[in-house]
């Protein structure tokens, strides 16, 4: 483990979302291409897949579905956005999803201040999205809260002060959210290459191991999993 996934360890208490749910309310959740080919699931209609996230929810008496990092999807497919022509397919999960409704208010996870943030309209990409820099014994890196609300970028400014737990914003419906079932994508990011307002959340196999360096396992730092 490097120094900077040790930082990410060593901090407690962080929630993204709805600071009333306990993590022993969330639930693990499988979008695996291999799961959702066995599953004959139909991707493609975001109101299906809403039903699809509802029925796992009430089958495991949850109120979150979490999961995603590095998952191998075919989500993805139903949109250009990731499959460009002579360009390999982008279908590798590179952040964390966190599936409830829309509405639903997001938290900042850690002290810092708004990056950036914008509307990024693509079918199937994030809707709106806001950036965070965060400094931890002068280590700066950034979280990224994408599939918001319209309403979450209203007042916004770069540079703007946020402490950690207080709502930055509320998760968006279909389709301003990109056209997905509600959810948030949280996703740490190492060095942000300059990008402003968005950031790769998928990659292609041959992008991986850059990516899995630049933006390791957000459990890391918010530990559902231990619970």
């Amino acid at each position: 483990m490097n120094l900077f996934q040790e930082i990410l360890k060593n901090q407690e208490n962080i929630k993204v979302i709805d600071e009333k749910i306990n993590y022993s309310d969330y639930a693990a959740f499988d979008l695996s291409a291999k799961h959702t080919d066995k599953l004959n699931l139909d991707l493609t209609d975001a109101n299906k897949f809403e039903e699809f996230v509802e029925k796992h929810l009430s089958e495991n008496n949850a109120k979150v579905a979490f999961g995603g990092y590095l998952e191998k999807r075919n989500l993805y497919k139903r949109s250009e956005n990731f499959n460009q022509e002579n360009v390999e397919e982008r279908n590798i999960h590179i952040g964390l999803d966190l599936w409830i409704k829309a509405g639903t208010s997001v938290l900042s996870a850690l002290d810092g201040k708004i990056h950036s943030f914008q509307n990024n309209t693509a079918f199937g990409d994030y809707g709106p999205t806001i950036i965070l820099e965060h400094e931890i014994e002068d280590v700066t890196f950034y979280t990224l809260y994408g599939h918001l609300s319209l309403e979450s970028l209203e007042g916004k400014m770069e540079g703007q002060i946020v402490t950690k737990g207080q709502k930055i914003a509320e998760l968006g419906k279909l389709p301003i959210n990109g056209d997905y079932a509600p959810h948030l994508h949280f996703q740490i990011i190492k060095n942000i290459e300059n990008k402003k307002g968005d950031y790769p959340g998928v990659c292609s196999l041959k992008d991986l191991d850059f990516y899995k360096e630049n933006c390791p396992d957000p459990n890391l730092l918010l530990k559902i999993s231990n619970h």
